[in-house]
Parts: C-alpha cells; sequence; structure tokens
C-alpha cells in the first residue's frame, strides 16, 4: 500500500501534547478559503511512498528511546480522509509499532470533513484514532482553541488514552504557537498561526530583503 504525503518530521511540539511525529498528506478536496497550506491540496503532486517505508522512517526519527520521548503521532494534510484506504492502512502499522513498543503514544487526526460525516462514512477508520480535529476551517472564525484553525473546529476525543492525556486541552483557550523550519532555501512552519501572521512574516522577511516565491498560504 502507497501513501502520497506532502511532509513528514519529528519533533512537533505544537500540534498535539508532548513530542510527536509530524505526517501531511497531499491532496485536498475541500480547499477552504484562508487556508495557509495550499501546498498540500494538489493530488497530482507525487509524493508516493509505501506505508512500510514511512513506518520504517518513524521508527528512525524516534530512535531507541521512542517508548520515553515519543508522545503521540498528528495526522494531517492536506485532507487524510481524501486517501481513506492509506489512512487506514497507516494507522494499522501505527497501532501495530505502539503494541510493539509497548507505549501509550496517541494518534491524531485533523480532517476538514464534518464529524458528523466522517462516523457515517469512515466509522472503521475512527476506530483506530485516538483524537481527531474535524470540520472545515472557517476563515471568518476567531482562532482560540488549542490545536485548532478556527474555533467551530472540536477535539472529538475517542478512547479512554485520549480523554487522560487531552483533557486539559479539550475546551480551554491557549496561545497558538508555530515552529519555524530551515530547509535549504526553503523556509517552513508548523502550527496554528494567528489571522494575519503569515502576511506579518512575509512583510518582515521582505524588510530585510528575503522574498517569498511560493508562500503556501496563496494560491
Amino acid at each position: 500500500m502507497q501513501i502520497n504525503i506532502n511532509k513528514a518530521h519529528y519533533p512537533v511540539t505544537v500540534l498535539g501534547p508532548g513530542r510527536r511525529i509530524g505526517i501531511w498528506m497531499q491532496g485536498c478536496r475541500i480547499a477552504c478559503p484562508g487556508c495557509v497550506s495550499q501546498d498540500t491540496w494538489d493530488k497530482s503532486i507525487n509524493r508516493r511512498l509505501s506505508i512500510a517505508q514511512l513506518l520504517d522512517w518513524c521508527r528512525k526519527v524516534a530512535g531507541s528511546n521512542a517508548n520515553a520521548d515519543l508522545g503521540g503521532i498528528t495526522i494531517s494534510g492536506g485532507e487524510p480522509f481524501d486517501q481513506p484506504n492509506a489512512l487506514s492502512a497507516l494507522l494499522d502499522a501505527l497501532m501495530a509499532w505502539r503494541t510493539e513498543l509497548n507505549s501509550n503514544l496517541d494518534i491524531l487526526c485533523y480532517s476538514g470533513y464534518p464529524y458528523a460525516t466522517l462516523k457515517h462514512k469512515h466509522g472503521a477508520i475512527l476506530s483506530k484514532l485516538d483524537a481527531l480535529i474535524p470540520e472545515p476551517y472557517l476563515d471568518k472564525q476567531p482562532t482560540t482553541l488549542s490545536w485548532r484553525g478556527s474555533d467551530n473546529q472540536t477535539l472529538e476525543l475517542l478512547t479512554e488514552r485520549a480523554r487522560s492525556k487531552y483533557a486539559p486541552w479539550s475546551s480551554s483557550p491557549a496561545p497558538q504557537q508555530l515552529q519555524v523550519m530551515l530547509d535549504g532555501q526553503q523556509v517552513w512552519y508548523i502550527g496554528i498561526p494567528q489571522r494575519g501572521d503569515m502576511q506579518k512574516l512575509e512583510t518582515q522577511c521582505r524588510d530585510q530583503g528575503i522574498l517569498f516565491r511560493q508562500p503556501s498560504w496563496r494560491s
């Protein structure tokens, strides 16, 4: 089974509790207005690899102390549920790895589809997740809740593992944080920006002579 991903990174510390593996899937049919990850929309971009290759990468970056250091795995995009078979296979592999580690790591997934739609169409996949952040991003909504782009998005705690780990963040406001990464000639970020943050970043960089050629938050 192959999966088309945009990128993967470790450690991610701003999309769920603890030090996490982040996996961003490529392709999104929803295309929410104002989305800051428009580079993940195009499903024709081919960054395919096998589930086994992705799991090998997870093992490598987590290292020998994965059981102690790895808090969880966050899957985003793009839209993960636009690749339902690949997503299901990935979750099977991650769950088997968790059992092998005898670990309490949790699996969180983002989706722009309504929770009711996901329960109706993809209940079997939801049963493999610990936590889910569903609902479309709404650009006119405020951004005050942990790990969510707009306040209409909910944090669904699907297992006892998630209920114990996520309860402090389920409904309380929290400051949003960003990780900024440098990769060759590319600058990219992880996390949920506040309204206008990316435009401010672009302006400040331009004032320093740094020009953004293909900002991900503009099509």
